[in-house]
């Protein structure tokens, strides 16, 4: 089940905290609870997808994005996410999340999560991000204007940029392997 009792906990706690510039990093604080973790007693690789999406909550409120979502109609989705899981996170572990933007095209927003333990991280992850609305993508010059913000997107880290080159070769649709 999805952690919507987490959403909007996370959702107020932002809600309280200092406005971030678009380029800043948003840092939330967690715990693996039971409900958490799988038969291996660490926290499901798909849980911690979910609770990545609480530390991208918590950045999109801080710097006005989900204002702005609001306010026209948008919404945001998710085109695409490299996972790399280092540390196993226990039941009861205490964790925080980092989450940052780290640069954007014509059409998505490139976001990097990483999950630490103490000083060591256990996951980092990067999601290709976009806004929508009924036409489809909206263009993130757009997005910024309407959080105030008018600059072009930094330099993305060669790492991200060559994730970004390596999955525009991934054809899609896939084939049909005839197997369904």
């Amino acid at each position: 089940m999805y952690p919507i009792v987490r959403l909007l906990k996370e959702a107020f706690k932002s809600s309280r905290m200092p406005p971030l510039h678009p380029l800043d990093s948003h840092v939330s604080y967690h715990r693996c609870w039971p409900q958490d973790i799988d038969q291996f007693m660490e926290m499901n690789n798909g849980r911690i997808l979910s609770i990545l999406d609480l530390g991208r909550t918590g950045l999109a409120q801080r710097v006005g994005l989900l204002r702005a979502l609001r306010q026209n109609g948008w919404g945001m989705t998710m085109a695409g996410a490299s996972i790399r899981y280092r540390k196993r996170i226990r039941p009861f572990v205490k964790f925080r999340i980092v989450s940052k933007a780290v640069g954007w095209s014509d059409r998505f927003f490139y976001i990097e999560h990483t999950l630490w333990i103490g000083d060591e991280c256990a996951v980092q992850a990067l999601f290709r991000s976009a806004v929508t609305d009924k036409n489809g993508i909206v263009d993130p010059a757009k997005v910024f204007a309407a959080i105030g913000m008018d600059q072009p997107s930094p330099e993305k880290p060669a790492w991200v940029q060559a994730w970004i080159d390596a999955d525009n070769t991934r054809p899609w649709p896939p084939e049909d392997d005839g197997t369904s």
